[in-house]
C-alpha cells in the first residue's frame, strides 16, 4: 500500500515540476472534465487525500477555503503539509485493518460507512484517475505529459 502512495507522490511532484514550466494562464485555464483546470484538479487531489485521512483518523475535517490557494508554491506547500498525517496512517496499516469500519460524517449530518482498506485504495485510484485527466490536457496543449509509468521509479529496489 505504501509503495502506491509513494508512487502517487512521485508523480504528483513530477507534475508540480512540469507545471512550473507552464504559462500561468494554462495552469488556470478552464478545461472540459475534471474539476475544471490543471491547477484545480491538483488542488482537488490534495484536498481529497487530506479529508479522507482526517476521516480515517476520526478527526473533524478542517474548513478548507479554495481561495486561500492561488499559486503553485502554495499548492506544493499544502501537498507537503498533509504527507506526515498520511504517512502515519500508512505506517499503522496492515491487512488486518482492511475491514475496519470508518464512519465518515457527511455535510447533511448523516454518516457514510466505509472500510479502512476501501478508503486507502480509493485514495490511490482517485489520484491516478485525475492524473490521467491532466495527461490528456497536457497533450491538448501540445505538451508531453509526465510519465505515469510505475517501472523505473526506484520504488521496489
Amino acid at each position: 500500500m505504501f509503495k502506491l502512495f509513494e508512487y502517487n507522490w512521485q508523480v504528483r511532484n513530477d507534475w508540480f515540476a512540469w507545471c512550473e514550466k507552464l504559462p500561468e494562464e494554462e495552469l488556470h485555464k478552464t478545461r472540459v472534465g475534471g474539476v475544471g483546470s490543471i491547477y484545480l484538479t491538483l488542488l482537488h487531489i490534495i484536498e481529497v487525500e487530506k479529508n479522507w485521512i482526517h476521516d480515517v483518523n476520526r478527526e473533524p475535517i478542517p474548513e478548507f477555503k479554495q481561495e486561500n490557494f492561488k499559486t503553485l508554491a502554495q499548492l506544493i506547500e499544502l501537498s507537503e503539509s498533509i504527507k506526515p498525517a498520511t504517512l502515519a496512517v500508512l505506517e499503522a496499516y496492515n491487512s488486518e485493518r482492511d475491514y475496519e469500519i470508518v464512519s465518515c460524517p457527511e455535510s447533511d449530518g448523516t454518516h457514510s460507512i466505509y472500510t479502512f482498506g476501501e478508503i486507502l485504495r480509493h485514495l490511490i485510484a482517485h489520484e491516478i484517475h485525475h492524473i490521467g485527466q491532466i495527461s490528456v490536457w497536457a497533450r491538448e496543449i501540445g505538451e508531453t505529459p509526465v510519465t505515469a509509468n510505475l517501472i523505473r521509479r526506484g520504488l521496489f529496489k
